[in-house]
């Protein structure tokens, strides 16, 4: 991560030297009005956030152009938002709050953000610079607590400083490993006045491919290994880099497997080079191939995603580390060739030296095996007993049999996040979203929100557990006051289920799971929103489609059945298919 810094660009007062760009000196202006100006300059459509007293300037500056204000009910659910459009589109989403509770309410939203990649500006208020040390309302050490949460945290002292602060927040998000930045600006700041402007935007230059004499000797390693794998990581998720990830599979006929972040990246046409997920258990068609494979070429891989102590855990494999970063070295993790550069033009040039690139008869083998194995998984079985609710897979493989392709589907974290990663098949990137890093409750809904803006127009579902819907299903107002169109489909079996499977497996009893009940349909139509529930399988298509073609967000509550998850999901991690 960045260095962090507590005060950024500090100079004398009233000073506007330093400024960047042409024109960067004009009539003064409010440092508040300077920060709507800077985000426009960057190309801003929507900032989230929850107004306040030390951050009203710039909220009272709205008021004269500048992005979409979209006022939400909690700033956490900002945070989610914002990191959602960075997510999508590559380029920040920005939330704008408060000084005390309203920053500190956005330390999970930054947290996820930052460990997961999503490029995200926090614009937050504080204390006028005289009471910065004394004991007021709402005081309190913003950079110390956002440090922890960000790549970059720093709070601006004088407004000349605030343009450019702002600019540098926006380069900290976008360069690797993309997270979240903070910009603290104290109440006093935003009321002075700055000649200094910042109009055009300077975004962090792209790199060229790896060295050449690393890419060659990484071409021949590919050649010469017996079973060489794919594993993309979220960094292969770009559209440039997946564009090329198809352009190398094109020459070279190699399996793919993908981390949860990576959905997504094998289209339709290439799918014959499809292995499947991995993430958390150990015990898929894509640990398979990671298992048996001599060489792994790791596009784009985050430790957060899988750690390597689950696919190299007896070091067997040689590994090509392509990324735009370098390695973190791990015991487990100690790459032969490192191609650092960017994903995208590097893959291109080793595509060009491994053209024509086949798999051994043996390896080819294994491939079909798992291959087979991944579409028997994905076979519809309808089961007759839904007296404890619908199967979470039937449910998942229903969804997929129904949705249109370029469906954006958000998926929170629970059991069904697991269902939802081995059973819902994607064909293109970033149009199915996991928290991976964090595993976040609460992040699908406002997810969604975030999707109908980026996207407007084409269909946004969103999953969550009866659990993680009540984290932020209060933004259901947000979404009703944009007139947001999605449908929210909730797994609900009335516990911490994914926390519940994983203690019977180590103690054999479960402990602090248990949840109320509720009616999630009373509730969805309280806001205006629209509710439906379904308890038979039967029934769930009549339902999605009624749900796809309502004016407004929509809930789906399905009651499922997850009696056998510990089975299903945790299956015995050293299986003869592992051997």
């Amino acid at each position: 991560m960045a260095q962090n810094s507590s005060v950024l660009n500090e100079k004398a007062g009233g000073s506007a030297a330093g400024a960047f760009g042409s024109g960067a000196l004009g009539s003064p202006r409010r440092a508040g009005d300077r920060v709507v100006e800077c985000l426009e300059a960057y190309g801003v459509k929507w900032i989230f956030g929850v107004p306040g007293a030390k951050i009203d300037p710039v909220y009272d500056a709205l008021l004269d152009g500048g992005p979409q204000l979209i006022v939400v009910r909690h700033e956490q659910n900002a945070a989610f938002m914002a990191a959602a459009v960075g997510r999508l589109t590559g380029q920040p989403g920005v939330v704008l709050v408060t000084s005390g509770p309203g920053t500190a309410n956005l330390a999970t939203g930054l947290l996820t953000a930052t460990t997961e990649g999503d490029p995200l500006v926090a614009i937050c208020g504080a204390v006028s610079r005289g009471d910065r040390l004394k004991r007021t309302h709402q005081s309190m050490d913003a950079v110390g607590m956002l440090t922890a949460v960000t790549k970059s945290a720093g709070e601006v002292s004088v407004a000349d400083n605030v343009p450019e602060a702002i600019a540098n927040a926006f380069r900290q998000a976008t360069q690797e490993p993309k997270g979240a930045a903070a910009v603290v600006l104290p109440y006093d700041v935003l009321t002075d006045s700055t000649t200094v402007s910042m109009k055009t935007p300077h975004w962090v230059p792209q790199l060229g491919a790896a060295p050449a004499a690393s890419i060659t000797r990484a071409a021949q390693l590919l050649k010469d290994a017996q079973f060489p794998v794919i594993l993309a990581g979220a960094r292969a998720g770009s559209d440039r880099a997946v564009a090329a990830l198809h352009r190398l599979l094109g020459a070279a006929k190699l399996p793919v497997v993908e981390t949860f972040q990576a959905a997504g990246v094998i289209s339709h046409e290439l799918e014959e080079h499809y292995l499947g997920r991995v993430g958390l258990f150990r015990n898929q068609p894509g640990d398979v191939l990671l298992h048996k494979a001599d060489l792994i070429l790791a596009i784009g891989y985050d430790f957060v995603e899988y750690e390597p102590s689950k696919w190299n855990k007896d070091h067997l494999r040689r590994i090509i580390h392509l990324d735009e970063l370098s390695a973190d070295l791990d015991d487990y993790y100690r790459p032969t060739v490192e191609l650092r550069g960017d994903v995208a033009e590097t893959m291109d040039a080793l595509a060009g030296q491994i053209d024509g690139l086949t798999l051994s008869a043996s390896a080819s083998a294994v491939v079909a095996t798992e291959r087979a194995r991944l579409a028997e998984a994905d076979l519809p079985i309808h089961r007759d007993d839904e007296s404890e609710g619908v199967h979470p897979a039937e449910l998942t493989l229903a969804m997929r049999a129904l949705l249109p392709d370029d469906t954006t589907v958000l998926c929170d974290v629970g059991s069904h996040y697991i269902y939802m990663a081995r059973h819902f098949r994607t064909y293109h990137p970033r149009t199915l979203l996991f928290s991976n890093g964090q595993q976040t409750l609460g992040v699908a809904l406002p997810w969604a929100i975030a999707a109908t803006l980026v996207r407007p127009g084409t269909p946004v579902v969103s999953v969550s557990g009866d659990g993680g819907f009540l984290y932020s299903a209060m933004e259901l107002e947000t979404a009703v006051r944009l007139g947001s169109k999605f449908t929210h489909i909730i797994f609900n079996d009335g516990t911490y289920d994914m926390v519940a499977f994983q203690q019977q497996g180590k103690y054999g009893r479960t402990s602090g799971v248990q949840l109320g009940d509720y009616d999630a349909v009373k509730y969805a139509e309280s806001f205006g929103a629209y509710g439906y529930r379904v308890t038979h399988l039967d029934d769930f298509a009549a339902v999605l489609e009624q749900a796809m073609n309502d004016d407004g967000p929509s809930i789906i509550d399905v009651r499922v059945d997850y009696r056998n998850n510990r089975d299903e999901l945790m299956a015995d991690l050293e299986s003869d298919v592992l051997l």
